[in-house]
């Protein structure tokens, strides 16, 4: 199953409004990559352990 992360579940000065959604391991790194680079976070285990356990199933949209 897909999973997704969305900056509005994690109030922050910039109230950004990105959603990052694929494979687990995809989501993760992507949303690392933002989080260093937009929010001024620090790149590490504990980071990438925060953003794992944030990650919540991607509901199907249907056309």
């Amino acid at each position: 199953m897909r999973k997704k992360i969305d900056c509005r579940d994690h109030p922050s000065e910039t109230h950004c409004t990105l959603v990052i959604a694929g494979e687990e391991e995809e989501v993760v790194r992507a949303a690392c990559e933002h989080a260093v680079s937009v929010h001024g976070h620090t790149d590490g285990p504990e980071l990438r352990e925060q953003i794992r356990s944030s990650l919540k199933n991607e509901m199907p949209q249907h056309a």
